[in-house]
């Protein structure tokens, strides 16, 4: 039945243009984990310098990142992350962020 749901759910233009990119952009980083990584050590190397001592490491992660952002199947993948975790929300009111259970520290 949850299929059903994503599947037919309506999107407004701010999820569409705003909230399903930004999806993108942190599971894009997550994938492109090892260029990240590059870039930040060159930059923590570089210091003052890094604008141009790390360009190879800077177009090495742009690229990585802009092949999943152009990629219409991972977008429809974090469409449907979205969607589920939307109707998640609807149906618990409890955001994906908070809905792991905490132990208290103190029994």
């Amino acid at each position: 039945m949850e299929a059903a749901n994503a599947e037919e759910i309506h999107l407004r233009h701010v999820e569409k243009d705003v909230l399903i990119p930004k999806l993108m952009r942190e599971k894009a980083k997550e994938r492109c984990a090892e260029k990240v990584e590059a870039f930040n050590h060159c930059c923590k190397e570089s210091g003052f310098f890094m604008v141009f001592k790390c360009r190879a490491e800077n177009a090495a992660l742009k690229e990585c990142l802009t092949v999943h952002y152009k990629d219409p199947v991972f977008f429809e993948e974090c469409k449907q992350e979205y969607i589920k975790e939307k109707l998640e929300f609807q149906s618990t009111g409890i955001p994906a962020k908070n809905r792991t259970q905490k132990v208290p520290t103190s029994m």
